[in-house]
């Protein structure tokens, strides 16, 4: 059903590529919101797949899968960024389709998303792109010690080597197989915080409140937001910063924008995700207004509203290494004892298999004060085994 002004409303199809728990959460605000939805991914237990009414099982540039999406759906987006741009462009033929593959290809890139950043004026750190031995043999040594990054399909901690000297350089491009790269010089982080935006096919954008993030062994692992979670000034920098990197790419969509917070309190920009992110989840639990039903809005071209943090939050990532951490297991974490903590909402992602390292759920905690909301934090960490913070 459609409205004027290109408006989507309720019991029209919505699709998402990508079957995975950020599919599964934006089906259950769809559905919620009385939209029926279509799920494209080629793994007949994906996540999403199981909660939707529809699920096409073909891979992301298969034709018919496509043509298939595109005959049920009245609009489309993405849950993962590595799904092929092409195929982005190809459903933008017949229907509305956000983020844009053009948006998603520059996420896609880590040397293109640094020149989006240049060109919008946001400050990165001091980088050099790596593609060929001539490119290698004239990096600044001053970017040295660093990071060295695949340019392509890194996430949570993959396809990355700290090196310190020319010749440490040069052997992890080797081992990274000597495809492009990009290498960041290491800064002096004091923490990571994030921003998540959602931008109208008008411009409107509206944003969450800046979320501050600790990461262990490159996976994100606690979100903390309440108000003064950060200074005042550096979170209207990352909020206008993430505007411009938004804004720069025309973004339809909920788009996540990372950053550094130095420790001379600088901010540089990380890197963007084009689809809802995990240290967005608390929004399911304390904003009036989720980053999923943002996603459903903005796709089907309903009025973004900004939302309101209505209570003090933490968010815990869930791995697979919970259900390891009594011996071999795998075994069930004590869930019940969790849920008698007050405040404590738990979201598991619905996959069958918990290995170490997967992101099987996460916990949001809210409650009435930032004191009283760790607190429960931490004893609800305890009692699953996951590290103080």
């Amino acid at each position: 059903m459609s409205a004027g002004r290109g408006v989507i409303l309720p019991g029209a199809t919505l699709g998402v590529l990508g079957g995975g728990q950020l599919g599964r959460m934006f089906v259950h605000a769809a559905q919620a919101m009385g939209y029926s939805t279509a799920v494209l991914d080629d793994d007949a237990a994906s996540p999403a797949g199981l909660v939707s009414q529809h699920h096409i099982r073909a891979g992301y540039e298969d034709p018919q899968g496509l043509a298939e999406l595109a005959r049920l759906c009245a609009a489309v987006t993405t849950e993962f960024e590595n799904v092929p741009a092409a195929a982005l462009d190809i459903l933008a033929r017949s229907l509305p389709v956000s983020p844009a593959g053009g948006a998603v290809a520059i996420a896609q890139d880590r040397a293109a998303e640094k020149a989006h950043f240049v060109r919008c004026g946001v400050p990165v750190a001091p980088h050099a792109v790596i593609a060929t031995p001539a490119q290698l043999a004239a990096v600044d040594a001053g970017l040295l010690p660093g990071i060295l990054k695949t340019a392509r399909l890194g996430y949570d901690g993959k396809g990355q080597a700290r090196v310190n000297t020319p010749q440490e350089l040069a052997a992890a491009w080797d081992d990274l197989g000597r495809v492009p790269c990009v290498l960041e010089k290491m800064l002096p982080l004091a923490h990571e915080c994030s921003v998540i935006v959602a931008r109208g096919r008008d411009g409107h954008v509206v944003h969450l409140p800046v979320q501050r993030n600790l990461h262990r062994g490159g996976i994100l692992a606690v979100t903390e937001v309440h108000e003064g979670n950060l200074p005042p000034g550096q979170a209207r920098q990352a909020l206008a910063a993430a505007k411009s990197v938004a804004d720069g790419l025309d973004y339809v969509g909920v788009l996540c924008v990372e950053f550094f917070v130095l420790q001379d309190g600088a901010l540089v920009v990380n890197e963007i995700a084009p689809r809802p992110h995990n240290s967005g989840h608390y929004s399911q639990n304390a904003c009036d207004v989720s980053q999923f039903e943002l996603q459903v809005r903005a796709m089907a071209g309903l009025p973004l509203v900004q939302p309101r943090l209505h209570s003090p939050a933490i968010m815990l990532n869930l791995l697979g290494d919970l259900w390891f951490r009594d011996g071999d297991g795998p075994a069930t974490p004590p869930w019940d004892e969790v849920l008698a903590l007050p405040g404590c909402h738990l979201h598991l992602y619905g996959k069958r298999d918990a290995k170490r390292g997967r992101k099987m759920g996460h916990l949001n905690v809210t409650g009435a004060t930032p004191g009283a909301v760790r607190a429960t934090a931490l004893k609800a960490a305890a009692i699953l085994g996951i590290e103080p913070f």
